[in-house]
């Protein structure tokens, strides 16, 4: 199965409130984007028109790989953006910055692509499931996006006061499966750390000139230069260390709660979650009401239950309470501690009829839509609702899939314009092939036997079309000897 196969595949619409007050400091605008995170479209727009760090608020996060809407706020100034990927709509004023405290709910409509039609069977036991049982409220991948690109925990080194490490995990850490620029000026800093005067041949450098401008006139102060940072990104730096150790603390709670064959797990970018099927009346009244903290220096437990698990996932991070403290900057780096609900129950939750998958050729597709509260993640319901059928995408796919895709028109397009009538490569979940000389027969992929691709059949017949095509062009030209008499 697959999920933001299209950005219009993953779609999330904020509903929210705030208090319009007529000539207010901050402009509210509505921002639609897509294939952008959150931060990269805060940023396109602060450099669109030249605003200071801090100058926009927001809600929330957003998904980058999908279509989604959110409130801005802008801080004295006007802004217009109507781009393909980044569109405004300017809704009011107000007099004070945007919160998550302005989000009601969020509602999702999710596409789930490449379903054979046995997954589709145990889709209503699923649904029926979610609908009683909730969906433990953890945080999803997206959350851990350090991890994929190769960063680790930055909250760790800032721990440790090591602000040096954190700072070449942040900017000089370039990752495999990044393909923007912003690779290539990591790369740069990798192999040019500490000569700060370098010349940086990157447009994309731009996001790190607080940071460097900093490192240049001071260039051991690596706190002084860590601070340069979006005050906005570093708290989500030690968010997202929270967020894990949120997670193992409430897998650890769970397993205490629960029998072990009332569990089981899924894989997902920072180790394994754990999901229940099933729950006495008494287990289920007690995780519906209660909540696990994100942890801080000061937290405080009344279940005796909940504080064996944080005392478990803070001795297996070699950590006790108070270390959770950065000395260097107690007052602009901290971690706030505050209760997060065990589960979410998503509203409204309708599964569509199944129906075949134009992308992936001999599947099925399905559309479901449902309405959580804020802070909640749409993708762990989508995978609790398809346990049975999901696993993680590897690195390798990650990169093929940001790889540009012909659709089967652009295939058969360049097919129809190429004399030779060979095909072009077709883009696939498989790194590239050294290319071949054309009469060489391709060596068999170690990798098992490849799967044909769609439009197999008709790109052979294709091809032994265009080879007749140009045999019977190599006759016109070299006429048989017979009719040279």
């Amino acid at each position: 199965m697959r999920i933001k196969q299209r950005p219009e595949d993953f779609s999330v619409k904020e509903s929210f409130r705030f208090d319009e007050v007529p000539g207010g400091r901050f402009r509210v605008y509505l921002m639609d984007k897509q294939k952008l995170s959150t931060f990269e479209a805060v940023d396109r727009l602060r450099d669109a028109f030249g605003l200071k760090p801090g100058s926009i608020s927001f809600c929330g996060l957003k998904d980058k790989q999908g279509r989604t809407e959110q409130l801005i706020a802008v801080e004295a100034a006007d802004v217009e953006m109507q781009e393909p990927n980044l569109r405004l709509k300017y809704l009011g004023r107000t007099d004070k910055p945007l919160s998550a405290a302005n989000i009601t709910s969020n509602r999702f409509a999710v596409t789930v692509r490449a379903l054979e039609e046995a997954a589709l069977g145990p889709l209503n036991v699923a649904s029926a499931e979610v609908n009683r049982l909730g969906v433990v409220n953890y945080f999803d991948s997206q959350r851990f996006g350090s991890l994929k690109h190769g960063q680790g925990f930055i909250a760790k080194d800032l721990i440790r006061g090591d602000f040096e490490a954190a700072l070449k995990n942040y900017f000089a850490k370039p990752s495999e499966l990044d393909r923007t620029e912003d690779a290539k000026v990591k790369q740069f800093w990798r192999d040019n750390w500490g000569r700060w005067d370098a010349r940086v041949p990157f447009e994309g450098s731009k996001k790190y000139h607080r940071l460097l401008r900093s490192l240049r006139e001071h260039p051991t102060d690596y706190v002084r230069a860590f601070l340069q940072i979006d005050a906005d990104y570093r708290a989500m730096l030690l968010f997202t260390y929270q967020s894990f150790l949120w997670n193992e603390g409430v897998r650890r709670y769970l397993q205490l709660l629960l029998p072990r064959e009332h569990l089981f797990p899924l894989r997902y970018q920072a180790g394994t979650l754990l999901f229940h099927r099933d729950a006495s009346p008494e287990v289920l009244h007690t995780l519906r009401e209660k909540a696990f903290p994100l942890l801080g220096p000061d937290s405080a437990f009344t279940d005796p239950k909940i504080e064996e698990a944080v005392h478990w996932v803070l001795g297996r991070e070699k950590l006790a309470l108070k270390d959770l403290v950065i000395q260097e900057a107690r007052k602009l780096l901290f971690f706030k501690s505050e209760e997060r609900p065990v589960l979410v129950f998503p509203h409204k939750l309708v599964l569509g009829r199944p129906q075949s998958d134009e992308l992936n050729r001999g599947s099925m597709k399905i559309n479901v839509a449902f309405t959580l509260p804020p802070g909640a993640y749409a993708t762990l319901v989508v995978k609790r609702l398809f346990h049975f059928n999901w696993r993680e995408d590897t690195a390798q796919e990650i990169r093929a899939s940001q790889r540009p895709r012909l659709t089967e028109a652009d295939q058969e397009e360049s097919a129809r314009t190429r004399p030779t009538g060979r095909m072009p490569p077709r883009p696939s979940d498989r790194s590239p092939a050294p290319r071949e000389p054309a009469l060489a027969r391709p060596a068999p992929e170690s990798r098992g036997p490849r799967e044909p691709s769609p439009g197999f059949r008709e790109r052979q017949r294709k091809k032994k079309e265009a080879k007749a095509q140009a045999r019977a062009g190599m006759a016109d030209k070299h006429p048989k000897s017979q009719n040279k008499k």
